[in-house]
């Protein structure tokens, strides 16, 4: 059957059918682009960043030649936080921040990727479903113990590496790291990512933070807009 203008109705449905196809084609690239980026920062965030002794980033640690601060923003600190606080203290909360920059980006390459192999996965006999934030508490008995084993172990490693052992630390000033580690240096780079020159490796620290700050907030969204309707990061993007 024709139209008005001479176009059939099997045309019209198979032109609309293409646009669809193509507009969530494009959605898919993105989300692709964004895990690549993602997977690229991820693996950069463990490389040992601050090897070179040249870099600022070995001088001594201050508000002044901290890595990550770039325009417009500046060193972005509306708390605070850094108002009086010592170089130890700024290592610790630069520990902070960087470990949970790493964790973060970890978690939206999770979102993805769980929800995307959800039904076709090899493991648990494909039978988590549903929205991210719910496969944890699908998992069958015994093999959350086992993750949780996992990560107090990662976390033991990093504690050995970066904090003074208790016995020798003072009990006005628990959790500090030692004098010649780095925020976030556990000597980590499969990939050999670490740049020799000083000013690339700063740059790299930065990257690295900037990827980190926008995936806590990416996480945190992701976290909040399941809770509230139920629905997977992934079946957002489809139905958009």
């Amino acid at each position: 059957t024709e139209t008005g203008n001479g176009t059939s109705k099997h045309d019209t449905i198979l032109t609309s059918c293409i646009f669809h196809n193509s507009n969530l084609n494009s959605k898919l690239i993105m989300m692709k682009l964004a895990i690549a980026a993602l997977l690229a920062g991820s693996a950069a965030a463990f490389a040992p960043s601050p090897v070179a002794k040249t870099s600022s980033a070995m001088n001594a640690f201050t508000v002044d030649n901290m890595p990550g601060a770039l325009p417009p923003m500046g060193f972005f600190d509306p708390l605070g936080f850094a108002d009086g606080a010592d170089e130890k203290t700024l290592k610790k909360y630069r520990e902070a921040e960087v470990t949970h920059g790493r964790v973060a980006m970890l978690a939206v390459i999770g979102f993805f990727v769980g929800e995307a192999v959800e039904g076709s996965s090899f493991l648990f006999d494909a039978q988590i479903s549903g929205p991210a934030i719910t496969h944890f508490t699908q998992v069958p008995d015994g093999w959350d113990a086992l993750i949780v084993t996992m990560i107090g172990a990662a976390e033991a490693q990093r504690a050995q590496i970066g904090w003074v052992d208790p016995a020798d630390g003072q009990y006005d000033q628990p959790g500090l790291l030692r004098d010649d580690y780095y925020p976030g240096d556990i000597g980590f780079d499969p990939l050999g990512l670490k740049p020799e020159d000083p000013e690339e490796l700063d740059l790299m620290i930065t990257k690295e933070l900037q990827n980190g700050r926008l995936a806590m907030l990416a996480a945190a969204g992701f976290l909040a807009q399941e809770a509230v309707d139920g629905q997977g990061i992934l079946e957002h993007l489809q139905s958009s």
